[in-house]
């Protein structure tokens, strides 16, 4: 799959921090069962990888990709997980450079015009707005749509339910990314029916903008 497929595939990404392993897999269904498709995994916890191979093992069903992509190891590490696309905050030279040889696509983060410019130069035109609302939200996502033409955006950072619609009106905003859909009191209380809830409203908010 191409970036623009994966940022196209649903209005919303959960950005899940997966504590344990065991839990990603019915995390994964349950926001499947509420209508999310595209998982986002962040690889901030050591079980993150573990989590991303069981979701794309067991969860076929779900386009699962890495987060919190920092430098090309954790690219690599990310592919041979199974994940099917990387999500970087940042964007250098070098992890750039591994995305063209890489079998997944990378989404990496932007937070100014030279960012942008930097991400276009190496053929990356689908980009995470990041951190979106202290990089100046909806006001320069609007900016951006006139210099740069072929770039479309997930924002994501201070995203939420209450807001994300002023994003998604955006004609260069494909999707947006948050953490709301799956609640860290939840995960670990394991309540997915609740999860599932909340994917479901989100969705159908998004779909009804």
């Amino acid at each position: 799959m191409q970036a623009f497929d994966i940022l196209n595939a649903g209005p919303i990404i959960p950005v899940m921090v997966v504590e344990e392993a065991k839990d990603a897999v019915p995390l994964a269904r349950a926001l499947v069962q509420g209508g999310i498709k595209v998982l986002e995994i962040t690889l901030r916890t050591k079980e993150a990888l573990e989590a991303i191979n069981n979701i794309a093992q067991e969860v076929p069903e779900a386009i699962v990709g890495a987060g919190t992509v920092l430098n090309p190891t954790d690219l690599k590490r990310a592919e041979q997980a199974g994940a099917k696309f990387a999500i970087s905050p940042g964007l250098t030279l070098a992890l750039a450079n591994a995305s063209k040889e890489s079998p997944i696509p990378l989404v990496p983060g932007v937070a100014s015009g030279s960012e942008v410019m930097l991400a276009l130069e190496h053929g990356l035109k689908h980009l995470k707005f990041f951190p979106a609302q202290v990089a100046g939200g909806v006001a320069m996502l609007k900016s951006f749509a006139g210099p740069f033409l072929e770039a479309f955006f997930c924002p994501t950072g201070g995203i939420s339910l209450e807001n994300m619609g002023d994003y998604l009106k955006l004609p260069n905003v494909l999707c947006v990314g948050g953490s709301w859909l799956a609640p860290k009191e939840l995960v670990q209380a394991k309540e997915w029916a609740k999860i599932t809830q909340i994917a479901q409203k989100s969705v159908a908010a998004a779909r009804g903008i």
